[in-house]
């Protein structure tokens, strides 16, 4: 839907709170109280998004995983890869997703509810799979902090005129790989370093 577009390109680029629904209608020639029509409100517009865009990741997630039969450390590494692709394609969905979480409440417990059957199932898989010292879901949310983080440096590189790279995106992908295996306890070839739910 192009009203829902717009709005994940004007929140991640200029902000919640910069965007305007009179400036978004603007830019897709229709009127505000058509907007208005279809989601009631500038918040009903971000939960859509916001849903919107968890779909979307979690689409690519499984889909990057139903092409590998893998497990383990080489799931992990295709879901990996798989986001920071997606973050190099469509860095809008990323960038909204860091500034959602950056809105704070009510809107930060809203995101923690639509990412939340994303993180229980990584969860679930590192305490399954993973032979880690570490609490799992603490190595969710470092992975999702990394990712995003990458993505912040794009968007402060493109503010200050620089163009960034795909390279960039590479090395930052390489580097989260490296920190994962090493705090979940796998070697550079993906074979564990000690026995399942040993420390």
């Amino acid at each position: 839907m192009r009203i829902l577009d717009a709005a994940l390109s004007s929140f991640a680029a200029r902000g919640y709170e910069a965007t305007s629904l009179d400036a978004l209608a603007g830019s897709l020639a229709i009127t505000k109280q058509t907007i208005l029509h279809h989601f009631g409100s500038k918040d009903l517009l971000l939960g859509a998004v916001l849903r919107r865009t968890v779909s979307e990741v979690a689409l690519v997630i499984d889909e990057s995983l139903a092409r590998t039969p893998e497990s383990g450390w080489a799931a992990l590494e295709t879901v990996v890869r798989a986001v920071f692709s997606l973050a190099g394609r469509r860095p809008e969905l990323l960038g909204f997703l860091r500034e959602a979480g950056r809105l704070g409440h009510p809107h930060d417990e809203r995101l923690v509810a639509e990412l939340a059957p994303l993180t229980d199932r990584a969860t679930v898989f590192l305490s399954a799979e993973m032979a880690t010292k570490f609490e799992a879901r603490k190595v969710v949310l470092a992975a999702y902090a990394a990712v995003l983080g990458a993505v912040t440096e794009f968007e402060v590189l493109r503010q200050l005129g620089e163009r960034p790279t795909g390279r960039l995106l590479l090395r930052r992908r390489r580097e989260l790989l490296v920190y994962l295996s090493d705090l979940l306890g796998v070697t550079p070839t993906g074979r564990l370093r000690f026995p399942t739910g040993q420390p």
